[in-house]
């Protein structure tokens, strides 16, 4: 019997779409060292690099059925990686863009009394807002706010589609809003 290192990239694919986990391993240890490269030489962040090979390798996995190349294999997963590496960088530039807008428009604090004040007012307000927030909308919010959990993550953990824990934190966020928005009138 031929080990997989004989296979060509088709003939793997071909038994990636019948679910053949060798055939999965052999097209990952082929070929994720130079996804790796590629996107921590563009990231320039190891961590986000093994991310984002994790996600493509996962991706692959997940739609081995109905997945169809029409390049090679190698073409396909460059590809991958490029789309995956603007969006991690778009994010990131969209972050810094609004880090810098938020420096911009803020009055720089000159740690007075007055500002501590007026920030454990803010403070106290959003908590009692928060506390008047329906059940799962507030356990939503605060495992999205507080503990930093995606909404896949809160999904997965309360059972529910990913659409519902939008929702509950468009709901929590429209209702905090509006509950801070009466503080700056």
């Amino acid at each position: 019997m031929a080990t997989y290192a004989a296979y060509s990239d088709i003939e793997l694919l071909d038994l990636l779409r019948s679910g053949d986990k060798a055939a999965f391993s052999e097209i990952y240890n082929r070929y994720w060292k130079k996804i790796f490269t590629v996107a921590a030489n563009k990231i320039g962040q190891l961590e986000e690099a093994e991310e984002i090979v994790q996600e493509i390798f996962i991706s692959m996995w997940n739609r081995r059925e109905s997945i169809f190349i029409t390049t090679s294999l190698n073409a396909y997963l460059a590809v991958s990686v490029k789309y995956r590496v603007i969006k991690v960088l778009a994010k990131r530039n969209l972050y810094n863009k609004f880090a810098d807008h938020s420096l911009s428009i803020l009055p720089q604090s000159d740690n007075s009394t007055q500002d501590w004040l007026e920030f454990e007012e803010l403070k106290s307000r959003l908590a009692v807002l928060v506390t008047q927030l329906p059940d799962k909308c507030r356990l939503v919010y605060k495992l999205s706010r507080e503990e930093g959990m995606s909404q896949k993550q809160i999904a997965e953990e309360f059972g529910i589609s990913e659409k519902t824990v939008e929702a509950h934190i468009g709901k929590a966020l429209k209702h905090l809003r509006t509950g801070l928005g009466q503080i700056f009138l």
